[in-house]
């Protein structure tokens, strides 16, 4: 059975507990998955205590060009002629009782994904997980600038109501699936509920946005009523906008491209919000035009 890959260590007293999953991967732009879970696992010590096996879900050696293929391959470090460290990708789930949480931090399976789902759902009928979240980050034309936009997709028609009530769109994508879009589609078919939210970062910065994390931490933090305060993402989303800001002046081209993306993001967020207060208006009695 496929599920004899998945590890439970112990056994952490949750119930009717939330599963956040993060995933290295297609949808870990500006590494907004697999850093948001990161500072939860981190802010909310929470405990490992299970885990899913690598074996046959990746693929190790791939036919092509040494930079490609580096990206499939196991990490290791070698230190004065001898290997420190070897490791394979790595699946972890991790508990924190006081919020009912249970974490998830793992590299997008390249393959069998019936079978890593049916980890996943395992562990979630063995814990009674009732909701499971997941927050991506893919490129787009949002300059470093301005906040993040957020767009969701979900399990569930009926979800969609609570995520439009605080401003976030539903996702309109038609392309290449990720796992985490198949995991989607397993969850509509249980009791459990799926909410996919999906970050826009700048399309040209690459590596780690703490922005874009502080925003998702904000988000989820909010969602799950975790009260986090996120200074310590705040001062690094400042300190990263200043510091890109300053590359930005230094290429007049890209500045001007830059300038042009956030006078059609605040356009769009002003139109935004006046169509949502015309709406407020206009169910009050009142009317603008």
């Amino acid at each position: 059975m496929s599920t004899e890959r998945l590890r439970v260590y112990h056994n952490p007293t949750l119930t009717g507990a939330t599963l956040v999953m993060g995933f290295d991967g297609w949808m870990d732009g500006g590494e907004v998955s697999t850093g948001l879970v990161d500072y939860l696992r981190v802010n909310l010590a929470a405990v490992p205590f299970a885990s899913i096996d690598p074996e046959p879900f990746y693929l190790f050696q791939v036919p092509a060009p040494a930079e490609l293929a580096g990206l499939f391959r196991p990490r290791v470090k070698i230190h004065e002629g001898l290997i420190e460290d070897f490791s394979f990708p790595t699946n972890s789930f991790f508990a924190d009782t006081k919020h009912n949480l249970i974490l998830f931090s793992g590299q997008e399976p390249n393959l069998h994904w019936e079978g890593f789902a049916d980890c996943i759902f395992h562990l979630c009928e063995q814990f009674n997980v009732r909701q499971i979240y997941f927050v991506g980050g893919v490129a787009g034309l949002t300059p470093h600038s301005r906040e993040p936009k957020f767009t969701a997709s979900v399990s569930q028609p009926a979800l969609r109501a609570n995520l439009e009530r605080v401003g976030i769109r539903m996702n309109r994508y038609e392309g290449p699936a990720s796992f985490v879009s198949y995991l989607t589609v397993r969850a509509s078919k249980t009791d459990i509920d799926m909410v996919v939210l999906t970050a826009e970062i700048p399309a040209y910065l690459q590596g780690y946005n703490p922005r874009a994390v502080e925003a998702a931490v904000r988000y989820m933090s909010g969602l799950l009523e975790l009260h986090l305060s996120c200074d310590d993402l705040r001062s690094l989303s400042d300190e990263f906008e200043r510091r890109v800001g300053e590359l930005v002046q230094q290429q007049p081209d890209l500045a001007q491209r830059v300038q042009q993306l956030e006078e059609i993001y605040d356009h769009e967020i002003f139109e935004t919000e006046l169509s949502d207060l015309k709406n407020w208006l206009y169910q009050r009695g009142i009317r603008l035009d």
